[in-house]
């Protein structure tokens, strides 16, 4: 489990090369091109914080809006996604069909100045992207200077 911690605005999307060199990446699915140290598929995930919202960047490349479930529980945010493949040939003189299953989940404990209950996501060239807007709170009052007798 993740806290929803800010990162800096210009993170750049995960670096297929730097997986490419690893060992296993042609063992991968096809439409999952970044892991985890054991193999397992983990997106890469950029959070950003505004003044007004959090903006988590998940990338996913190769799904669809139907594989991608995201659910608020006990404060704790989890996006997760299950993925399932058939290949099927057939000719003259054979069959194959082949199946193959991924899925992965994050989970985020959110921050209690979150209002979970307008969380927008919209999933776009292979980038999920979730709004967390912030709860309205009071306005910042400047510091008041206290003397001392």
């Amino acid at each position: 489990m993740t806290t929803l911690v800010p990162t800096k605005k210009n993170v750049s999307l995960p670096n297929v090369f730097d997986d490419f060199f690893n060992d296993g990446f042609l063992d991968m699915p096809s439409f999952f091109a970044f892991t985890n140290q054991k193999g397992a598929f983990m997106p890469n995930v950029n959070v950003i914080e505004n003044t007004e919202n959090f903006e988590i960047e998940l990338a996913a490349p190769g799904l669809q809006n139907k594989d991608f479930k995201a659910e608020v529980k006990n404060g704790v945010l989890t996006i997760s996604a299950e993925k399932e493949e058939e290949i099927k040939e057939e000719d003259k003189n054979f069959r194959k069909r082949e199946f193959s299953y991924s899925s992965f989940s994050r989970s985020f404990v959110l921050p209690d100045n979150v209002t979970a209950d307008n969380i927008d996501a919209n999933y776009k060239n292979g980038i999920l992207k979730l709004t967390l807007p912030k709860k309205n709170s009071s306005p910042k009052t400047p510091a008041k200077q206290i003397k001392i007798g």
